[in-house]
């Protein structure tokens, strides 16, 4: 992915870059209202006392470089205050934003999205398949990092790929704690004395199923803690455009020759199953108003116990039961609610069609209005 800038009414948004310098400096730089959705992975402040050693008395790489290092909570609270304020600033009016964060940080930085104005939308928990075990062992093994998602206000029409959530959980709708590997092997980035160039590097699918789930191609994602350049590498893979900030210059460095490394997928394996709600809405009684089905014309249930008359309002009567599609069918069936448009048949030539093959129609026609 090219280099690229995009014009807005303010100022040039630079696109596909890594923008060195303090994130919330940086961020106060862009122009208002320019980024579709946020990813943050800040300082988690773990407050690390001393090295922790393996029962061989190997020494553990663990976070302790000074960005995470803060002299209070007050002195992390207000860091959390001051990134946040500029990252809500950036957000489109309908965007979002996902912070990532462990039980030292999550519960201090939700509460500042709040204070904010952020919307909370759902937290996950992603439950690392092969987590660092507990060495000391006087706690449990810290086998979970939790993400809070946020839309910028509560009137946010956010994006969320519901289908294609669906779709990548096997027709299953996903659940709000996710199975992901931490970085291992070849994912994971080494400098050039072979250790690990950054301590706290996400893997890809975290950023792949959280950019499926709530960006669309052409968005642009931003990144105030870029490190070595998950989301711009998931970014460009998935035909997204991405903004990184980085203070670190090691980070830059290794980020930058990642992102040259990467090629964004086929054009047409970007889009992803659309979500039915955003789908134009079909008043079933528009099918009897255009004569697809006509009054007096009976429907039958997909497993062919009950059946219906259309009647010329586009509601249905069946066994004393009037009411819409769906109201019918919840009654006939003694359900608490019924999806009149999977569950309805009409007959035709003596074959069972569902009345949703109608409704199909006349959003085809909707997309695509040209005269036959």
């Amino acid at each position: 992915m090219a280099t690229k800038t995009k014009t807005t009414e303010a100022a040039t948004l630079p696109l596909n870059q890594i923008l060195a310098g303090d994130c919330i400096e940086v961020m106060r730089s862009l122009p208002a209202s320019s980024v579709d959705l946020i990813f943050a992975d800040p300082p988690y402040n773990l407050q690390l006392r001393g090295d922790l050693h393996r029962p061989d008395n190997s020494r553990v790489d663990a976070v302790d470089d000074h960005w995470d290092q803060f002299s209070s909570f007050a002195s992390y609270d207000q860091f959390t205050r001051e990134w946040l304020a500029a990252a809500r600033r950036l957000l489109k009016p309908n965007g979002a934003i996902w912070v990532i964060g462990s039980y030292h940080n999550i519960f201090r930085v939700g509460a500042a999205l709040q204070d904010q104005g952020f919307w909370i939308l759902n937290d996950v928990v992603w439950r690392k398949s092969n987590p660092m075990p507990n060495f000391k062992g006087k706690r449990l093994t810290n086998a979970h990092e939790t993400l809070i998602w946020a839309s910028k206000q509560e009137a946010s029409k956010y994006t969320f790929n519901y289908e294609a959530l669906k779709a990548l959980n096997e027709g299953v709708q996903m659940r709000s704690d996710w199975v992901i590997p931490i970085c291992t092997g070849h994912e994971r980035l080494k400098d050039e004395h072979g250790d690990k160039a950054h301590p706290t590097q996400k893997p890809e699918a975290l950023l792949h199923r959280v950019m499926v789930a709530t960006t669309n191609p052409g968005d642009v994602v931003l990144d105030p803690f870029f490190g070595t350049g998950t989301t711009g590498a998931v970014a460009k893979m998935l035909g997204r455009d991405f903004i990184g900030i980085e203070r670190e210059e090691s980070y830059r460095k290794v980020a930058a020759e990642r992102l040259a490394r990467v090629r964004r997928f086929d054009a047409s394996a970007l889009e992803v199953s659309g979500s039915k709600r955003a789908e134009p809405r079909v008043p079933f009684g528009q099918l009897v108003e255009r004569g697809m089905l006509r009054p007096g014309e009976e429907l039958y249930s997909m497993n062919q116990r009950h059946k219906a008359k259309v009647r010329a309002d586009g509601t249905l009567i069946g066994h004393e039961v009037k009411g819409s599609i769906h109201q019918v069918g919840a009654a006939l069936e003694g359900a608490p609610s019924c999806n009149g448009w999977t569950y309805w048949c009409y007959k035709r030539e003596g074959k069972m069609i569902p009345i949703d093959i109608l409704r199909q129609q006349i959003r085809a026609e909707m997309e695509d209005p040209r005269p036959n």
